[in-house]
């Protein structure tokens, strides 16, 4: 009789989940800053949508002709109707490498907090539910990774590795493992002993099943948020690598490639440095309104 009080505790649990979840989204709609951010990154999403289907449409034939081509003739052209962002110090149109950069620089800034989290997320969670000296152990090591800043981290793997777009990619996604193992272990320290994981427990659930069916989707508010957050920093931490030549290499279209060349210029032709940084912070400040409604609207304490 026990056993099937705490089953039913636990489906209502669950349901609380689901009806919180539902407040938060309505939260959300009333944030307009973060609306406004989320249509923001949606722009970003069809803008990258759209180079990856006009380049698997000609087969990379118009990447090559106007995005990669020089045309020295047109060489730090001013912004006019025929090129509204004006062109670089190669004669290429400034417009189109910054929309085919978005590409690249989101993907590269998502794609590394997703390989951060997947790596880090576990051993937080796995040190959280275990504790004792797995957690010391665990927690000891992402002690280490988080005594080295962020972007040295970075710097210090892309430059014993090499200069490369996918060891770029895993220079920040090594650098991110502490950051997502530390926020794991302390949201699922706040539910490991709740009710419904005691149930779970009592009806004779393995520890995977506890841990990844129950104590996870009622810790993953947490880990979303700084998620979303992560991701505007990691664009930023893109653009700072390629901009010290660490990361994205010419001809590329990437932001921070594009504003490494672009400092060269700034005096005799403004526009090739302006244009790639406002689309840089830009991107940066969706991302941020998106985590901060984000968070919000999870934020138990912040429900109407």
């Amino acid at each position: 009789m026990n056993t099937a009080n705490q089953i039913e505790n636990q489906e209502m649990q669950e349901e609380k989940v689901r009806s919180l979840w539902k407040q938060s989204l309505i939260q959300f709609k009333h944030n307009r800053l973060a609306v406004a951010g989320f249509v923001i990154i949606l722009l970003f999403i069809v803008v990258i949508l759209a180079t990856i289907g006009i380049d698997l449409a000609t087969n990379y034939a118009f990447y090559d002709e106007y995005i990669v081509k020089q045309d020295l003739t047109l060489r730090l052209a001013k912004p006019s109707l025929a090129h509204p962002f004006g062109c670089d110090e190669f004669g290429r149109d400034l417009l189109l490498r910054i929309l085919w950069g978005t590409k690249l620089s989101m993907a590269i800034g998502v794609v590394a907090i997703s390989l951060s989290v997947i790596m880090g997320a576990p051993f937080g969670m796995i040190a959280a539910f275990y504790g004792g000296k797995v957690d010391n152990v665990i927690m000891r090591v992402m002690d280490v990774l988080l005594a080295v800043p962020y972007m040295l981290l970075a710097m210090a793997i892309v430059a014993a590795l090499g200069t490369s777009t996918v060891n770029l990619l895993l220079a920040l996604a090594v650098s991110g493992i502490a950051k997502y193992a530390r926020i794991a272990r302390a949201a699922v320290l706040t539910v490991k002993d709740s009710e419904f994981v005691e149930a779970a427990r009592a009806v004779g659930a393995s520890d995977a099943t506890i841990l990844f069916k129950y104590i996870l989707p009622n810790a993953l508010a947490p880990i979303l948020v700084q998620i979303s957050l992560g991701i505007g920093d990691s664009i930023l931490a893109v653009a700072g690598l390629s901009y010290l030549g660490l990361g994205v290499q010419p001809p590329q279209p990437e932001w921070g490639a594009i504003l490494t060349t672009a400092r060269t210029y700034m005096r005799d032709a403004w526009h090739i440095s302006v244009f790639p940084g406002l689309f840089l912070i830009l991107a940066v400040i969706a991302f941020n309104l998106f985590g901060d409604g984000l968070r919000d609207a999870l934020d138990p304490k912040l429900k109407r």
